[in-house]
């Protein structure tokens, strides 16, 4: 007879599931193989009495009929406790009465304890067990006289002989199923524990890869940024001051000397436009802060500029001169020539004065002129937020599209600074830039 498979319910314990699962073939083949043995066995003991006989084998049928239609025939009781219970219930009948009949019928106790280890749940596993100990050990008192002094006594101790090792046998069983279910209840908590774990991994995963991109686009913007603010400051500026030699140079074409002197300011531009843009590209400090201090840069870079423009410019330092941290050098230097381009190309002015000031933990720098200044439309926000898009100079010209001073604004800020612009038509204007003399931290 092929072995059906099991279908366990959900909510009987699987340590229990697995009892049933071993137990399986010797239940499927074992109850019918001792109900046959037993009955040939009662065939020559009882042939001659042929009414007892017949009883006995019926009762031997009844038996193998009750475990064929209760349990045999349908596996999917076997997760259900009311059926297991009736049919337990009805083979422990069967087998009392076989028992009382014949005492070798307590043999077949072996079954009842298979059965009551495999269908049977805790507790009623434990009574199942009783039972069926108590009906094997009444069929080994089957020739014990009662009525003698010791009869009772050799009963009941052959009762608890069979009833206590095995009861003991079911509570050591049962141990070992909860012992079974909570490592099993761990493995699967452990599970999945890990389960969860490699999910958050991959999300992890994920976002590490989205960090990646997002870090990769930043460093792109950075990147574009630096370059736009260092072809403003080099090829953008260069350009406009050539421009203007140029202009000048063909205004003076009557006069050769001016008509020289504007040509050759506009060649050197050129060459250091150039220089500066190649420096620019390989991200290399400007060239005047290579080969000077930062008030030596800042009075070359006025010098060079009122040489050009023809406007006076009064460079002073206070303090005490002392080094400073290169990325500050480097926005004041840029500030400073910005700041210039803008008085060249806008302000109108006769003189530029430029302050560097060697503070306690800052170093600031001011550039004042006395030109005609330019109004800003709204004052309090565009001041504070860097947004020049709305400030015009008399005329209608505005500062570099206002790209100029918000790449000023975004520089001193870049190192922890701060920059205050103030203009007022016909007051000039004054910029000023303050940034910590070392990196904050």
């Amino acid at each position: 007879m092929p072995v059906p498979q099991i279908q366990p319910a959900n909510e009987m314990p699987l340590a229990h599931v697995e009892t049933r699962r071993r137990l399986l073939p010797l239940l499927i083949a074992g109850p019918y193989l001792f109900l046959v043995i037993l009955a040939l066995y009662t065939i020559l003991v009882e042939y001659a009495d042929s009414r007892s006989l017949v009883f006995d084998l019926a009762l031997c049928a009844l038996a193998a009929a009750w475990i064929l239609g209760m349990f045999t025939l349908h596996p999917a009781w076997w997760a259900r406790q009311r059926p297991m219970a009736v049919f337990f219930a009805g083979l422990v009948a069967i087998m009392a009465v076989l028992v009382v009949r014949d005492p070798w019928f307590g043999f077949f106790s072996v079954p009842g304890y298979l059965f009551a280890f495999a269908v049977l749940r805790w507790p009623w596993r434990l009574a199942g067990v009783a039972a069926v100990a108590a009906l094997a050990g009444a069929a080994q008192c089957y020739g014990v006289h009662e009525s003698t002094p010791l009869g009772p006594v050799i009963y009941l101790a052959v009762l608890v002989v069979n009833v206590v090792p095995m009861c003991g046998l079911a509570w050591a069983y049962r141990l070992g199923d909860v012992q079974k279910d909570e490592r099993k209840r761990a493995l699967d908590e452990l599970s999945e524990a890990n389960r969860r774990l490699e999910a958050t991994l991959a999300e992890n995963a994920g976002l590490h890869q989205q960090l990646l991109a997002q870090a990769r686009e930043a460093g792109v913007l950075d990147e574009r940024q630096r370059m736009a603010r260092e072809i403003h400051d080099t090829l953008s500026q260069g350009l406009t001051g050539i421009i203007t030699q140029l202009q000048a140079a063909e205004q003076a074409s009557g006069e050769a000397a001016g008509w020289r002197r504007h040509l050759e300011a506009a060649v050197q531009l050129a060459r250091e436009s150039l220089t500066e843009a190649r420096r620019s590209v390989g991200a290399l400090r400007p060239e005047p802060l290579e080969t000077a201090r930062l008030s030596d840069a800042l009075a070359g870079v006025a010098e060079r500029w009122s040489a050009l423009h023809g406007i006076p410019v009064r460079v002073t330092t206070t303090g005490t001169a002392r080094p400073v941290r290169p990325e500050a050098e480097f926005v004041l230097l840029r500030t400073a020539q910005e700041a210039l381009a803008n008085v060249a190309r806008h302000a109108q002015a006769r003189t530029v004065a430029l302050t560097l000031s060697y503070l306690d933990q800052a170093v600031a720098l001011d550039v004042r002129d006395d030109g005609q200044g330019f109004i800003p439309a709204r004052v309090g926000t565009c001041a504070a937020s860097g947004d020049v898009t709305g400030w015009t100079f008399p005329g209608g010209s505005r500062p570099d599209g206002g790209f100029g001073l918000v790449v000023m604004r975004q520089r001193i800020e870049g190192v922890a600074g701060t920059l205050e612009i103030e203009s007022e038509p016909g007051a000039g204007t004054a910029i000023s830039a303050c940034v910590p003399a070392r990196s904050p931290a």
